[in-house]
């Protein structure tokens, strides 16, 4: 049994590095070709610890023909980088935002480069240098096998993917442990343990980049799936929002076509306002529209410049006057400091345009708007606050999701979609800021966002 598994080194090499290399083409066949371009980062990290695997593969081989310095300090350093980005590329289809876990994964890696070769240029032998890449590979892949342990939405393939690897984990530990009991001074040995790890590396390899695109796979289908179920929610959305006011106003005008003769001057001039404000209420909602579907599709291009915030607030403040003074609100604007941001002037625009329609909306006659700006842990953050109606708790939570109904009549029972908001949080995302809301039902609410400062 023993003999099936005994393999030569150098065709176990040869075999390392021919795989690596067809396994680069696939990667970035598929990067180019299929993948979207959130999975295309992935992609370029895990076909460059490919590309890297292949080159110390090959530097490897040279060992007795090419000096120490390229077949063993550089050889083995290309191998703890290609894990390294393996692992990023691992972190990165669990997390799409996990600044800290990336930096841990670099620092193992970089610790890991320098602690071999330091050990290298103290003259190790074999054996504790094979010990140090044991427990450096094991370190750099421990963290993102724990994270995968811990994630709660895992499928089955996912499951056997980690377990692939955390069973790869333990076989590096036995072999360490072998290693320092046993010492030896070739790199592999002809031993039952030696033969199992390298059977081991050469599985999860292959585990690895086939699970990795099936997951790139779902990643991706999960996605398109969730925009799908947008797509659907968004246009019942609209369905419903516009037969309202689109009701009223033919409504109101077969009314007024009808019976022209018998109103009086007062009376047309009522229903005139009413048709007014229904229209109206049509053409913000397909302004929005617009503006969203152009966002999703891609044809509204971020062109951030150096700006003032103060300065674009107050214009914004100007263009809603007309709207405020009709229920006699005051909109009063606070800011310390002249502050600079780099941002898109449009999508600025549009966020506070909204935001301040909301406000006056849900504002009594009499009340009162306070805009204000100020600097917060380097950002610009912008809060529009009024002392209106609030917002109920079960409203409150699903603000700024497409898939949630969130819908609240006005002081006047002025109407509205909620596209607004989400309009909002898109842009403010594109900005990489944060928006958010502080209400309390009957004493008023806080909209408030938060942009990066300029350098």
């Amino acid at each position: 049994m023993f003999e099936l598994l005994r393999i030569d080194p150098k065709t176990l090499f040869l075999l390392y590095l021919w795989g690596n290399f067809f396994t680069c083409i696939l990667i970035f066949s598929y990067s180019f070709s299929y993948a979207t371009g959130d999975n295309k980062k992935i992609l370029k990290w895990f076909g460059l610890g490919k590309l890297l695997l292949t080159i110390a593969w090959v530097l490897a081989i040279l060992r007795n023909v090419a000096s120490d310095f390229i077949s063993i300090n550089i050889a083995n350093s290309l191998i703890f980088c290609a894990c390294g980005f393996e692992t990023l590329a691992m972190l990165a289809l669990l997390r799409s935002k996990a600044r800290k876990y990336y930096l841990l994964q670099t620092g193992i890696t970089i610790a890991v480069i320098l602690i071999f070769n330091f050990a290298t240029l103290l003259k190790a032998t074999t054996n504790i240098r094979v010990i140090i890449s044991s427990i450096g590979i094991f370190a750099i892949y421990l963290p993102v096998t724990i994270s995968y342990f811990v994630e709660k939405k895992k499928s089955f393939f996912k499951t056997f993917y980690i377990l692939c690897y955390a069973g790869f984990e333990i076989l590096i530990i036995i072999r360490t442990i072998y290693r320092y009991l046993h010492p030896q001074e070739q790199v592999f040995t002809d031993n039952l343990l030696d033969s199992l790890y390298c059977i081991g590396l050469f599985m999860v390899s292959l585990i690895g980049i086939v699970g990795l695109l099936l997951l790139v796979k779902e990643k991706q289908d999960h996605k398109i799936q969730k925009l799908l179920n947008d797509k659907n929610q968004f246009f019942s959305i609209i369905a419903h929002d516009l037969r309202g006011p689109l009701g009223s106003s033919v409504s109101l005008s077969e009314v007024l076509l009808e019976n022209i003769d018998e109103y009086n001057r007062e009376e047309m001039r009522e229903i005139s306002e009413t048709l007014h404000d229904s229209n109206k209420n049509i053409y913000k909602l397909l302004e929005n529209l617009l503006e969203w579907s152009q966002m999703q599709t891609g044809m509204i291009t971020f062109s951030p410049k150096k700006i003032l915030l103060n300065t674009l607030i107050e214009e914004n403040i100007e263009l809603s006057k007309n709207s405020a003074s009709n229920k006699n609100i005051k909109i009063v604007f606070e800011a310390a400091y002249f502050i600079e941001a780099e941002a898109d002037k449009n999508m600025i625009d549009t966020i506070l345009r909204n935001l301040l329609s909301n406000a006056i909306k849900f504002t009594d006659k009499n009340g009162e708007i306070k805009i204000r700006l100020q600097k917060t842990d380097q950002k610009a953050e912008i809060s529009i606050t009024d002392n209106g109606i609030g917002i109920p708790d079960n409203i409150k939570e699903t603000l700024f999701k497409i898939n949630r109904k969130s819908i609240q009549k006005g002081t006047e029972n002025e109407s509205g979609s909620g596209l607004g908001l989400l309009l909002c949080k898109e842009f403010v995302n594109k900005h990489k800021g944060k928006i958010w809301v502080e209400s309390e039902l009957g004493k008023g609410s806080s909209f408030k966002f938060a942009l990066p400062l300029t350098n």
